[in-house]
């Protein structure tokens, strides 16, 4: 891919890039929905990438150019303004960075990425974190990591309209080859714990599908929960978000028979499993860690109501299958992928148990990825 980018470069302008950076994409082994919650989460970067080769111009125009979608876009740095597509990922980290106080001209880019769209696996932040990155090199921000994050979190806010947690960037940014990490998303403190995938993969079954309520929902989770916390606050004073109340709580004064109470006691009992699945991780108790995962997947199912037919039958499946320690939905949900531990030797009849089953009950094509995990964001050249 990294001479990919450069030849794609070198053709659309003439010159060799200054500066090349790879970006990876996310898995999140447990913590789902709770980021924006101020909660625990456990994600990885993975062996799937966005490129990004860019170059200095002498002009304060912006060239961008996509290799997935073979388009090339110019703009000016001066009269920035949300877009749509591709070019809002990186546009909007040019326009925060700016916000920022940063001093930027004109440069080129090429994007390049082999990160399955619609997957689950934050394609999005992987392009944000990458080309903040290369633009921190560039232009000699000086700015650390953590920054970098959060200025692409805000971008997607800004120009995508998606009000993300600070996950997916972080996890971008912060990967470490052959580890998770449990980011405590209110603090921004994180610890690394080891997972020993010698015995073990983790393979993403990919529904290739989007069900259109995706974005909508995701915000309407956000408000519900903070509709929860602002009822919850008027008795207990100390819950300013959901990491800070507990199930007792959330029993004591949210109506049983309301979604706000379905959705709060979910982001509660998942920040547990995220403390527990550490324990097991640090146990190699892969087992337990399986069964938790599979627990996610249910309160996601029926209590966050986020999940589709679609994502319910590849966990369900997988579930059944000898040797797959644990199978749930991934992501945002209404689509994308799910994300499964399994045992070397049962990879290819869950691949195979899966497929089938999803073309003939279904009708629909399935695809695989097995994925490693790697380091964060860094530059190539």
């Amino acid at each position: 891919m990294k001479e990919a980018t450069v030849e794609s470069y070198f053709k659309i302008f003439g010159s060799e890039p200054d500066i090349i950076v790879k970006g990876p994409g996310r898995i999140n082994l447990i913590g789902e929905h709770t980021d924006y919650n101020n909660g625990f989460v456990l994600p990885a970067a993975i062996n799937k990438s966005a490129y990004i080769a860019i170059g200095k111009r002498e002009d304060r125009e912006i060239h961008l150019f996509s290799e997935e979608y073979n388009n090339k876009t110019v703009v000016n740095i001066d009269t920035l303004k949300p877009s749509k597509g591709w070019t809002a990922y990186i546009l909007g980290v040019v326009d925060q960075l700016m916000r920022n106080g940063m001093t930027l001209d004109g440069f080129n880019i090429v994007l390049h990425s082999d990160i399955p769209i619609g997957a689950g696996c934050s394609s999005s932040a992987a392009i944000e974190c990458a080309v903040a990155f290369a633009l921190n090199h560039l232009f000699n921000l000086q700015l650390s990591r953590k920054k970098l994050a959060l200025i692409s979190q805000k971008s997607e806010h800004e120009f995508a309209g998606v009000k993300c947690g600070i996950m997916d960037q972080f996890a971008s940014l912060f990967g470490k080859k052959d580890h998770v990490i449990k980011l405590d998303c209110r603090s921004l403190d994180y610890t690394y714990y080891p997972l020993s995938m010698n015995n073990y993969k983790i393979v993403l079954l990919d529904t290739q599908v989007k069900h259109s309520l995706a974005s909508s929902e995701y915000n309407i989770r956000r408000e519900e929960c903070e509709e929860g916390v602002s009822i919850i606050n008027k008795k207990y004073k100390s819950v300013k978000s959901l990491r800070d109340t507990t199930v007792h709580q959330i029993e004591e004064c949210l109506p049983h028979d309301s979604n706000i109470y379905k959705r709060c006691k979910y982001v509660v009992e998942e920040n547990h499993r995220v403390t527990n699945a550490c324990h097991f991780l640090l146990a190699e108790d892969f087992i337990s860690f399986g069964k938790t995962m599979n627990t996610t997947h249910s309160g996601l199912s029926k209590m966050y109501d986020v999940s589709c037919s679609e994502l319910d039958f590849l966990a369900e499946k997988a579930q059944t299958i000898t040797g797959v320690l644990g199978a749930r939905m991934m992501g945002g949900g209404f689509g994308g992928c799910t994300i499964n531990l399994v045992e070397n030797n049962s990879v290819d009849q869950l691949i195979s148990i899966c497929t089938d089953a999803y073309k003939n009950e279904l009708g629909l094509n399935l695809k695989a990825y097995t994925v490693t995990l790697e380091d964060g964001t860094y530059k190539l050249v």
